[in-house]
């Protein structure tokens, strides 16, 4: 097969090498063996990159676990096993959100749906499909992009680990008037979903790609035109080559959608109108990596939501301006030092796709991790089993790195697991300090 998508500054190289050889890939290349002496190298990279994990020497979660089994424990009894967003997953994985963007396409977005939903990880599907795609086509002419995606999920997701799974549909603002969620709750098609508790609708508040905008697309001008009702558009780019149609036929033009408004009392409202409304899907809340994403965390969980996703500076799928992605929006790591999630369920992203810096994120709260240019890489090299590879070689390392830490449960880590390298490893700096919003009626149980 040939692949057609490629990235910038992200190891796709060694995440298409995970989507062809799994497991194998977290170890140094066998014809090394007994010839190359391995040791480590330089770090590079961001704040949680060089982050070290420190497990101690004296390890009385062994010991217990050494009792519990009659045996010394090996890494393979590290049970990864967690509930993200109210679904059971076999693992702290779930498929981050990606909508409408061609990067996707149909074929690659199923592709992507039907093997999360065999793993039984949770899948969310990005913003802006409907309203760009419409929600179902003429007869004959197949599923359109979003029930196809939910289609393959649930067809998979039946051979999955009992009691694991969910698809997540994500809302913004051009959704919302395309009225995407009263859609998919009354379709008969999404029924089995519902039935086994396995339908979220996610409230997107922001993107860690562009913090503060909402989503971008180029699209030819035709198709531009018949949007313009729903989405700005703008004629920037010129020409799409030299000797192209004069009539404006190849022109592309800049799509761009609204990111929405939200004070904490819109928030608030918003996730209470969605606990109302669809009662029996789950509730999760997109946050963008902004100064004050503490007090925005806070705030969903404390009005109901059962997790909150937040992209990572160093996320995203989706088109944004070049100064955007390397200049807007908190690190992830200070993102995990900001937001005290508790007993909650937080959910992260961004720059993810191997075991080390999943479990890193994992000790500094939060409870799953999502993959998202590394779900697309690894089904781009391999449409039936790229992305069961490649969380198959994460999983590896996670019980690797677990069981290192004197430890067997995912879980049980927590912050002594890790040192930062400026030596305060769980202390925010000043700017993303925030206020936490009074005790709700939720926090003391009378919320109806």
């Amino acid at each position: 097969m040939t692949s057609r998508l490629t990235t910038m500054d992200f190891p796709e190289d060694r995440v298409r090498e995970r989507a062809r050889t799994g497991a194998a890939a977290v170890f140094p290349p066998t014809s090394g063996y007994g010839t190359t002496l391995w040791g480590a190298g330089q770090v590079t990279g961001d704040l949680l990159d060089a982050a070290r994990l420190v497990p101690p020497v004296f390890m009385p979660q062994r010991l217990e676990k050494l009792i519990e089994l009659g045996r010394e424990p090996h890494h393979d009894d590290v049970d990864l096993g967690c509930t993200l967003g109210g679904f059971g997953s076999p693992l702290p994985l779930y498929v981050s959100a990606f909508g409408s963007t061609r990067a996707t396409g149909e074929e690659l977005g199923e592709a992507v749906a039907r093997q999360a939903g065999r793993l039984g990880i949770p899948l969310v599907i990005g913003e802006n499909i409907v309203p760009v795609n419409g929600y179902r086509r003429a007869a004959g002419s197949g599923s359109s992009p979003l029930l196809g995606r939910i289609r393959a999920y649930a067809e998979a997701v039946e051979d999955a680990p009992e009691g694991c799974g969910g698809a997540v549909v994500q809302q913004s603002t051009e959704d919302a008037d395309s009225e995407v969620w009263n859609l998919v709750y009354s379709d008969p098609a999404v029924q089995p979903l519902h039935a086994a508790g396995r339908l979220a609708f996610e409230l997107k508040v922001g993107q860690g790609a562009k913090p503060g905008l909402g989503g971008m697309t180029v699209l030819p001008l035709g198709e531009a035109e018949a949007l313009s009702e729903q989405y700005r558009t703008a004629d920037i780019f010129g020409q799409a080559a030299v000797g192209s149609d004069p009539t404006g036929a190849d022109r592309q033009v800049l799509r761009t959608g609204s990111p929405g408004t939200f004070t904490e009392e819109i928030l608030r409202h918003q996730v209470r109108l969605m606990r109302n409304n669809f009662p029996r899907a789950r509730v999760w809340v997109k946050l963008h990596p902004g100064r004050d994403v503490a007090l925005a965390a806070a705030t969903a969980w404390q009005a109901g939501a059962d997790a909150v996703t937040i992209d990572g500076a160093e996320g995203g799928t989706g088109w944004a301006p070049l100064s955007f992605l390397d200049h807007v929006g908190l690190p992830l790591a200070d993102c995990l030092r900001a937001v005290d999630a508790g007993e909650h369920c937080l959910l992260v992203t961004g720059r993810i796709w191997e075991g080390v810096r999943a479990l890193k994120a994992l000790v500094l709260g939060a409870r799953g991790v999502g993959l998202g240019r590394a779900a697309l890489l690894a089904a781009d090299e391999d449409r039936e089993a790229g992305l069961l590879r490649l969380v198959e070689s994460i999983a590896l390392e996670l019980r690797l790195l677990i069981s290192a830490l004197g430890k067997y449960r995912v879980d049980a880590v927590d912050a002594a697991d890790l040192l930062l390298p400026d030596g305060s490893p769980h202390h925010p700096p000043q700017y993303v300090r925030d206020r936490r919003p009074p005790q709700s009626p939720l926090q003391s149980g009378s919320y109806g």
